[in-house]
């Protein structure tokens, strides 16, 4: 079957079996942000964001996608740099591996909510798996970056 969909900005048109899963039409098509785990819909290391949500996209067809906007990390590169530096920082990225996800969370909860509490940090972070950091690393990131904002 035919999927069209437009990705990171730019129409891509390619051809899928009904069953095929949205991070590996994705990978196909290059984005090697949207990254494997658990394959059970539970460490949001695949998260893409779908009109502007956040998905796990190994637990979504890709013929789901069809006349969708999907953003992967590679299309958010300066959304993303402004922050991710602020993670860093605070040691939260230690192995890197979870990252993609983390981020592509952090920047669908800042456009929902520009100001959010650390309690609606923590609610749009727990669907990520990190096994380095125990998640506070996180917190403390994006609530610098939070701050900076404010000077």
């Amino acid at each position: 079957m035919e999927l069209k969909l437009n990705l990171n900005g730019r129409n891509v048109t390619g051809h899928i079996d009904p069953g095929t899963l949205l991070i590996d039409f994705l990978r196909q098509q290059g984005c090697v942000s949207v990254k494997r785990g658990c394959e059970t819909a539970n460490c949001g290391l695949c998260t893409v964001l779908m009109d502007g949500r956040p998905v796990l996209s190994c637990s979504v067809l890709a013929a789901r996608a069809e006349g969708h906007r999907v953003e992967t990390l590679e299309g958010l590169q300066q959304e993303a740099a402004d922050f991710a530096g602020f993670i860093a920082d605070q040691g939260a990225d230690q192995c890197g591996f979870c990252n993609p996800g983390f981020v592509m969370n952090t920047i669908a909860l800042l456009r929902e909510i520009p100001e959010p509490t650390d309690d609606q940090i923590r609610a749009y972070l727990a669907g990520n798996l990190c096994r380095c950091s125990g998640y506070d690393g996180q917190l403390r990131g994006i609530r610098a970056y939070l701050d900076s904002r404010k000077k």
